[in-house]
């Protein structure tokens, strides 16, 4: 089976009712271009609040169903694509996540990941905002296979990719807000880009699975976003590959036949041995 993947790389209007018009004209592009899968970046509708901890940024989230759902629920329906949709999400009076609803390519609800993984660094207060989530590491089954979804934080640990392939999920998705501090060094800047690549690709490899990580651009205070979508095939392999700083719409062909021919020959998955792994469940083993 072969699936076509399209990841919108936008920069974000200052409403999530500009952001969500914006955002669904570049998704009815790439479903006509040939789109099965469409995957938006993190928090797709909002700028990114997380650099402040600010109580009147709370007024951005919204419920899953709602109507951001609702109205790409009725793009996934129209042009007969699954769509990957990370919100921040209003659960209940006071509780928060970060999420993503997964639409089928009939407009219906698949259900929903929380960000298991919810960083508090310079530039990125999560935690102010964001419950950690409680939802597990989760695969969907969707008319195009079966894929998995974490958001950005998670993709620096290869538990929460094991764990979601393991699901039998083929294409991994990682929408994904991250960038820049302006005050940060060329140098600096280079570093963790390829660092921020290298570790997504790693799971690529490690798990035989595809990997697709769609990114914001553009500035957002001292912030400058730094693109780079991408999509990469089982061996690692760069499949599509954006720029630094333009809105783009990245598409490649995931074969699945891929994921089988790269397992049969990195056997990485028969050979983990499973009866030596306890303690990895512990903080530190003292």
């Amino acid at each position: 089976m072969k699936v076509n993947v399209a990841l919108i790389q936008l920069s974000v209007p200052p409403t999530p009712d500009e952001a969500l018009v914006k955002t669904i004209a570049r998704v009815e592009e790439a479903a006509a271009a040939g789109a099965h899968i469409v995957c938006l970046q993190e928090l797709f509708n909002a700028p990114y609040f997380c650099n402040v901890e600010d109580y009147h940024a709370f007024a951005f989230a919204e419920t899953i169903p709602g109507p951001s759902t609702e109205a790409l629920r009725s793009v996934a329906k129209k042009h007969g694509i699954v769509m990957v949709v990370p919100l921040f999400e209003k659960r209940a009076l006071g509780l928060y996540h970060n999420s993503a609803a997964v639409i089928d390519a009939d407009g219906s609800f698949l259900g929903t990941y929380r960000k298991m993984h919810i960083p508090d660094d310079p530039q990125y207060y999560e935690k102010f905002y964001f419950s950690p989530g409680d939802l597990g590491f989760k695969a969907f089954d969707t008319r195009y296979g079966r894929i998995g979804v974490l958001i950005c934080w998670d993709q620096w640990f290869p538990e929460a990719a094991r764990l979601t392939a393991l699901q039998g999920a083929t294409i991994l998705f990682y929408p994904t807000a991250i960038g820049w501090h302006q005050s940060q060094t060329p140098e600096l800047n280079r570093t963790q880009h390829e660092a921020w690549e290298l570790m997504q690709r790693s799971h690529a490899v490690a798990n035989g699975v595809f990997v697709a990580a769609p990114n914001r651009v553009g500035i957002e205070s001292e912030q400058t976003f730094w693109g780079g979508s991408f999509v990469c095939g089982p061996s690692g392999k760069f499949l599509a590959k954006a720029s630094h700083d333009k809105e783009e719409i990245v598409m490649a062909t995931c074969d699945f036949k891929e994921v089988e021919v790269t397992r049969q020959h990195w056997p990485f998955l028969r050979d983990r041995r499973i009866d030596a792994y306890a303690g990895i469940e512990k903080r530190f083993i003292d």
